[in-house]
C-alpha cells in the first residue's frame, strides 16, 4: 500500500477568498432573531460569522490538527486521509474509529490521547489502543468518489483494506452516525478479522429481520419505530434532501460559507446534549474549525452524496442472519432516536449496553473521557 505522510496546510488564496465571501454575506430576515425554531437562529450565525471573519484562527487550528501523526494512503481508487497514532502500553489493540456527517476526524481530538495513552490521562496502560482515524472518501482531506457506490458497505471495505495494509491482521471498530453504519458493515462483512465492534449510534437504516418467521415485534420495539418516524417527520427533512437531491442542495453549500455553517451549526446544536444552548458544549472555534474543514476541501457534494449511496444500500438483515464479533452500545441521552437493545440483538451478539449520564450525538467531543473509559471497558476483555 502506498503510504505518505500528511500535514495540513490550506492555502492564503483559500483563506482570503472565504474572508472575501464571508465580508459580503447577505442574511436573510427572521421573525425571532434568537429562536431556532425555524432552522439556525439568526443572531447566533451573526456571531459566528463575525468571529469567523475577526476571532478565528484557523492556522492555530492547522497548527493543533497537525500536531497528530497524518497519512494519504492509497486505497482502492481513492486517495484516503487519517491520523495513525501509535498507543503507549504493552500490547496496544488496533481500533479504527470513524466519524460521520457533520462530524470530520476533527472530532476525535480529544479522545485520541485518552485511548492511544490511557496511562497519562488516569487509565492503565494495558488499555491502550494503536488508534486510526480515517477520513470518510469526499471528507476532509480524503479524495471525493469519482463514481456512484461508495456507500457505507463500500467504506467498510475500504477500512479493511487500509487497516491490513497498516498491518493489523485484527481490529476492533467504533463508530457514532455515518460511523457506526461504516463499523457494523465491517462486522458483517470481516467478522475473522474483528476483535469487536463499539457503537455510540444505531444507524436509521439499520433493518434487522422482520417478519417471514421472525420474532413478532414487541411493544418496546413497536414503540420505538412510532419514535423514530415522529423524528423523522420533524427533523428528517435534511437526510430526505440529501439521500434523494443532494446536488442541488451543494450548490448553495459549496458556494456560501454561511450557508454551510448555517446547515451544520443548528445540527451540532439540535443532536446535542446542550438543552437549546450550543455554546454548553462547543466553543465557536470547535464549530468552526469543523465547518472550515467542510469549506477547505471543496467536497460538500460529496459529503452529502453519502446519504444517497446508503439509501440504495441499506443496513438491512436476512432472516436468522447473525454478526459474530461483540458488540457494544454506549447510549447517550441526547442521542437521535435510537432501538432497544432486542432489535439490535436480532443480528448482533450484544455483550455491553450501556446507558451515559450525559451527551448526546457527537460523543468523542461532547464527553470524551466518558466515551474513552467505555470503549476501553468494552474491548478489555476481547483482549
Amino acid at each position: 500500500m502506498n503510504i505518505r505522510p500528511f500535514k495540513i496546510a490550506v492555502s492564503e488564496e483559500q483563506l482570503n477568498d472565504l474572508l472575501a465571501r464571508l465580508k459580503l454575506t447577505r442574511v436573510p430576515r427572521s421573525l425571532d432573531a434568537e429562536s431556532w425554531d425555524d432552522g439556525a437562529s439568526l443572531a447566533f450565525m451573526e456571531r459566528l460569522i463575525s468571529h469567523w471573519r475577526l476571532g478565528f484562527d484557523w492556522r492555530a487550528q492547522e497548527d493543533r490538527l497537525n500536531s497528530f501523526p497524518q497519512f494519504i494512503a492509497r486505497v482502492g481508487e481513492l486517495d484516503v486521509h487519517f491520523v495513525h497514532e501509535k498507543g503507549k502500553g504493552p500490547a496496544p489493540m488496533p481500533l479504527v474509529l470513524t466519524h460521520g456527517w457533520p462530524g470530520s476526524f476533527a472530532e476525535m481530538q480529544e479522545i485520541i490521547p485518552l485511548l492511544s495513552d490511557p496511562a497519562a490521562h488516569g487509565g492503565d496502560a494495558s488499555d491502550a489502543f494503536d488508534v486510526v482515524v480515517p477520513s470518510l472518501p469526499g471528507f476532509g482531506f480524503s479524495q471525493a468518489p469519482q463514481h456512484r457506490g461508495v456507500s457505507s458497505k463500500r467504506v467498510a471495505e475500504m477500512w479493511s483494506e487500509l487497516m491490513t495494509g497498516l498491518g493489523y491482521d485484527r481490529f476492533g471498530a467504533q463508530g457514532g452516525d455515518i460511523g457506526a453504519g461504516v463499523s457494523m458493515w465491517l462486522g458483517r462483512l470481516y467478522p475473522k478479522q474483528m476483535v469487536g465492534l463499539h457503537l455510540n449510534y444505531i444507524p436509521g437504516g439499520f433493518l434487522p429481520p422482520l417478519g417471514d418467521g421472525s420474532p413478532p415485534i414487541t411493544a418496546e420495539e413497536e414503540a420505538f419505530r412510532t419514535r423514530a418516524a415522529s423524528w423523522f417527520a420533524t427533523e428528517g427533512a435534511y437526510s430526505a434532501q440529501q439521500s434523494t437531491k443532494p446536488l442541488t442542495l451543494a450548490y448553495a453549500l459549496s458556494d456560501s460559507p454561511v450557508g454551510l455553517a448555517a446547515w451544520i451549526a443548528e445540527k451540532f446544536r439540535t443532536w446535542s446534549d446542550c438543552n437549546g444552548e450550543v455554546e454548553r458544549v462547543f466553543t465557536l472555534d470547535q464549530l468552526l474549525t469543523d465547518i472550515s474543514i467542510y469549506w477547505f476541501s471543496g467536497n460538500v457534494a460529496s459529503t452529502l452524496r453519502i446519504y444517497k449511496e446508503n439509501r440504495s444500500e441499506p443496513l438491512k438483515f436476512n432472516e436468522r442472519e447473525r454478526v459474530e464479533p461483540a458488540f457494544g452500545m454506549a447510549l447517550f441521552p441526547a442521542e437521535l432516536p435510537t432501538p432497544p437493545r432486542s432489535w439490535v440483538e436480532r443480528v448482533f451478539d450484544v455483550k455491553r449496553w450501556t446507558p451515559m449520564p450525559k451527551g448526546g450525538h457527537f460523543a468523542a467531543m461532547e464527553q470524551p473521557q466518558l466515551l474513552a473509559e467505555e470503549i476501553r471497558a468494552f474491548f478489555r476483555p476481547l483482549r
